[in-house]
């Protein structure tokens, strides 16, 4: 075990990856990062308000995305952000959460889901669970309809949708139309050094992985765990039923094998809407070219609206 991997070491090099997020912050008075973000892809208006969702984890603070739509209650769409599983960043995925609420008619909660270190695994995907399943079954107090109800995430965010959609299964509900898995870690049993990029130098470095790994499941042994890694070769548990899935990869992505098999997985039991695969991108490429995020934002958001469509 190198000495990144040790999950002392993990939790104090994300803890101080969390500070070093903050200061840069309050630098700019707390509007640096969400600014940013806010002024990309100025095409898509920006109608939020803010709940916070009771869960056995914690609250979380939700920020709900409406979409300019007569409707009195449009589908929901259920993001959750990237950062690892450790960065707290929920302001990145700003303009996804506007344009697919524009773009797919659809109301869009963005969750601020508690992280590692301070809460690791089982916590994000127990909370993120319990943060869907109210949404399902409180519709009707917030205006959205929970009967027509999607998740999806970037990254870590995608981890945690598809741990999402593995519990909906487990425990009869809710009803989910269909996850959205982007360029998300699918299998942590398996060594970050271990997973081959198609370029020399892809965006996610193995000591990344190690950090993120150790932070998030320090028992390497939990690793395996259906919620963490679901694309694991010998996670081997029938999926039938499972919420359909749309899977989302980066060409030049670390992570791009196990959504592979993740993805053949789901077609196995009849649950794979499309595997899209990104040609000439890695990791994260849709937070910093606007022309790419355009264009794909608006591809899941076609899957979103045919997904939630009121038949």
């Amino acid at each position: 075990m190198s000495l990144l991997a040790r999950p002392a070491v993990a939790s104090l090099i994300a803890k101080a990856m969390q500070r070093l997020v903050m200061l840069a912050d309050r630098r700019t008075s707390g509007r640096g990062s969400a600014a940013a973000a806010h002024a990309r892809l100025p095409e898509f208006a920006r109608d939020t308000s803010e709940l916070t969702v009771p869960s056995s984890v914690a609250p979380a603070r939700v920020t709900v995305y409406r979409p300019a739509t007569e409707d009195p209650a449009p589908p929901v769409h259920v993001n959750f952000h990237g950062g690892g599983f450790i960065m707290a960043v929920t302001e990145t995925d700003d303009a996804f959460c506007r344009a697919v609420a524009a773009l797919a008619g659809v109301v869009v909660v963005n969750v601020d889901y508690v992280v590692a270190p301070q809460h690791p695994f089982p916590a994000p995907p127990r909370q993120a669970y319990e943060v869907v399943r109210w949404i399902a079954e409180h519709g009707a107090e917030h205006g959205w309809d929970g009967a027509r109800l999607t998740v999806g995430g970037q990254s870590a965010g995608g981890g945690l949708a598809a741990a999402v959609a593995r519990q909906a299964l487990e425990e009869g509900g809710p009803s989910i139309t269909l996850q959205v898995l982007h360029y998300a870690p699918l299998d942590l049993a398996t060594a970050a050094k271990d997973k081959r990029a198609a370029i020399a130098k892809p965006m996610l470095r193995p000591w990344m992985g190690e950090v993120f790994d150790s932070a998030y499941v320090p028992d390497p042994r939990e690793r395996a765990d259906r919620l963490v890694s679901p694309a694991h070769p010998k996670e081997t548990a029938d999926l039938k039923g499972i919420a359909p899935a749309l899977i989302v990869t980066a060409a030049h992505d670390r992570l791009h094998a196990e959504n592979v098999r993740y993805a053949e997985r789901l077609r196995q039991v009849g649950s794979l809407v499309e595997h899209h695969d990104v040609a000439g991108v890695d990791h994260g490429y849709d937070l910093n070219d606007d022309e790419k995020a355009r264009e794909i934002y608006a591809f899941i958001a076609r899957h979103v609206r045919q997904a939630t469509a009121d038949d």
